[in-house]
């Protein structure tokens, strides 16, 4: 499988890593609008949050290089102005979070385009742990690999309504902060991506306080399974002056009566019989900055874990918002067919 990475940034570094650690991609191409060669090498070399790579990258003519990879490098505005049939690109992984015309996508001649972002118009959403059963290439060609929240939050949901019957909930998340927040007090921000004309919020220092805002988790979730919408769970988030690794409170009442003891048995056998690093129970005395790098996306903190009035569920989540989230979209690109 020839992959092109659209995208080299915090979630497109991820992918890179990840797929050199373990082999698992063939990434041939990059299209970044970076046009500075040495310093998309020096960025994906040198990471403050992740360290150093040890087979470090070098530019040689429009490529870089080490070991594991010989990639070249693009800077093409659109995907469309790609000549894939040249580069005999099979899938394009797109890690640019941009806007896309998922219809024009289609007429382009690769096999599938995954989008690190939940797409309402993509042929799926998907979430491994939850539907990744159900991506098939014969039908599939824009695949959405939804949001690193939802990928954290919907197998939980999942697990628990299929054994208790959820009949509301509500979730808060404790997210790091991103690249588009202000290090000092600034004018509002905008998002066209999320829909948002100017939040006076995220023009706050993003360093110096807890920023509450609303969040798409929930609208990504229902992407993916329809019956986990806003109607059935409200939401916030609260964004938080620290580098990687989330939280999610989860609260849901239940039709089904339980117990504090049966929801940490349920949560045990779950992780033992998975088949992808999605789910993972912790015991342990842990800081967010423990669970940094790690792959499983569902950490479930049973330090936290309580019932109440036997219907009442209470569940701490972490997860690593950036190298967690990455490793499921590998896993996800991982599992298709036919090459």
């Amino acid at each position: 499988m020839r992959v092109l990475l659209n995208g080299v940034g915090r979630i497109g570094k991820a992918i890179l890593r990840i797929a050199q650690e373990d082999n698992s991609l063939n990434i041939v191409v990059i299209n970044e609008l970076n046009t500075n060669l040495d310093n998309i090498t020096y960025a994906i070399n040198y990471d403050s949050t992740y360290g150093k790579l040890q087979d470090k990258f070098i530019v040689e003519n429009d490529c870089i290089k080490n070991s594991h990879f010989n990639i070249k490098i693009l800077n093409e505005k659109s995907l469309r102005d790609i000549d894939y049939d040249d580069l005999k690109i099979d899938v394009v992984i797109d890690a640019s979070g941009a806007k896309v015309d998922v219809e024009e996508l289609k007429t382009l001649s690769p096999k599938a385009f995954f989008l690190s972002h939940p797409n309402k118009n993509a042929d799926i959403n998907v979430i491994m742990g939850v539907n990744e059963e159900h991506l098939n290439l014969d039908t599939h060609k824009v695949i959405s690999t939804s949001s690193c929240n939802a990928t954290a939050l919907l197998p939980v949901l999942k697990l628990i309504d299929e054994n208790y019957k959820i009949i509301c909930a509500d979730i808060a998340t404790i997210h790091p902060l991103l690249n588009h927040q202000k290090a000092l007090d600034a004018q509002c921000v905008g998002s066209s991506n999320r829909e948002v004309e100017c939040s006076f919020e995220f023009g706050r220092s993003s360093t110096q306080n807890i920023i509450p805002s609303k969040t798409t988790t929930i609208d990504a979730c229902a992407l993916v399974e329809g019956k986990f919408n806003s109607a059935l769970i409200s939401s916030n988030s609260f964004r938080v002056p620290t580098a990687v690794v989330g939280a999610i409170n989860l609260t849901a009442f239940v039709n089904v009566e339980t117990s504090k003891e049966e929801v940490i048995d349920l949560c045990e056998t779950a992780q033992k019989e998975q088949e992808h690093k999605v789910i993972h129970n912790n015991h342990e005395s842990l800081v967010s900055s423990d669970f940094t790098q790690c792959k499983h996306t569902s950490i479930i903190d049973h330090r936290f874990t309580d019932v109440k009035q036997k219907k009442m569920i209470k569940l701490v989540l972490w997860y690593d918002n950036e190298w967690g989230y990455a490793s499921k979209v590998v896993d996800i690109v991982k599992s298709v067919k036919g090459f």
